[in-house]
């Protein structure tokens, strides 16, 4: 099964919204910030955090930008450097089924 590493980020305008997407998303990844993720996730995995977001953000208002870095095994595992106190997980994140 192919994983894509990904960048989540989004823009929720009120705070009960804002906490419910930031747990959702401690479901699918790592924070890079409060609303900034980095997730390693299948295309099945994607779908269902796509949905589990649908659920909690209202899209009419709010802003969910999901960015496609490629395969996480290759050259996509290198693409997000962090300047300052930022830091970008090194590690795979384990799915227990």
């Amino acid at each position: 099964m192919s994983r894509h590493r990904y960048v989540v980020c989004y823009d929720v305008r009120e705070p009960t919204r804002l906490r419910r997407t930031h747990d959702t998303m401690l479901g699918f990844g790592d924070p890079l910030q409060y609303s900034v993720f980095v997730c390693e996730l299948s295309s099945s995995e994607r779908i269902l955090m796509e949905e589990a977001l649908r659920r909690v953000a209202a899209l009419e208002e709010d802003s969910v930008l999901i960015i496609d870095l490629g395969p996480a095994s290759g050259v996509a595992r290198a693409r997000i450097r962090a300047l300052g106190k930022g830091r970008v997980p090194e590690r795979e994140r384990l799915t227990v089924v």
